[in-house]
């Protein structure tokens, strides 16, 4: 059976794999696995005015440190927001980049049922980069689902979750404009969720695009 050891993480956005896997990182940063963090936009058109462009990056950075990741763990992208179908190829070619360097076993990213266009738009490219060398699993989003097929389960502890918390407590930004999604409430809820489906006390769901073993 294929040992997973390389994995990567897609964001569209700065905070979206926090919000979908980030107990999932936790734990598999706990487990040693070497991670690779790609950010594809900064959004730096969706901030209030009242905040500075590199807000987002300052944020994400924070979340990168406190992780104890390093500068090759990650890479930002600057696309503008809501419109990385116009750069479709050029999500392409970083994601055709990074198989060749970093060769991952296993991808998460966002789900082909997530109706925002920026995320669809890292869906669709993620498997067309990866479809035969890597295990593929998207991470939930429930805002902008209609439907999400709960297919794989990642238990976790409630350290994990704690520490989810926390990750999404730098995105200070995020509070001020209140995103119900980042509340302590809405995480912990749709963890017991996700782990009383699988007889566990916390859990993330994915959809599974690819299993490899």
């Amino acid at each position: 059976m294929k040992e997973i050891n390389r994995v990567l993480i897609l964001s569209p956005h700065t905070d979206d794999a926090e919000l979908g896997c980030g107990g999932s990182i936790c734990r598999l940063l706990e487990e040693r696995k070497e991670i690779y963090w790609v950010v594809f936009s900064t959004a730096e058109d969706s901030l209030p005015a009242n905040l500075k462009p590199d807000t987002l990056v300052k944020e994400f950075t924070q979340v990168i440190k406190h992780l104890g990741l390093k500068k090759e763990n990650y890479m930002i992208n600057h696309f503008p927001v809501r419109r990385l179908a116009d750069f479709r190829q050029d999500v392409l070619d970083v994601l055709i980049k990074i198989k060749k360097e970093f060769n991952p076993d296993l991808v998460f990213g966002p789900s082909l049922n997530d109706f925002h266009q920026d995320h669809k738009t890292v869906a669709f490219e993620m498997i067309r980069a990866f479809k035969s060398t890597s295990s593929i699993y998207c991470y939930e989003l429930p805002w902008n689902h209609i439907s999400f097929e709960t297919q794989l389960f990642i238990k976790l502890k409630e350290d994990h979750i704690k520490k989810k918390i926390a990750l999404l407590e730098f995105y200070k930004s995020q509070f001020a404009i209140q995103r119900f999604y980042f509340s302590t409430d809405f995480i912990k809820g749709l963890a017991f969720t996700r782990g009383a489906q699988v007889g566990a006390k916390h859990a993330e769901a994915f959809e599974v695009i690819r299993s490899i073993v």
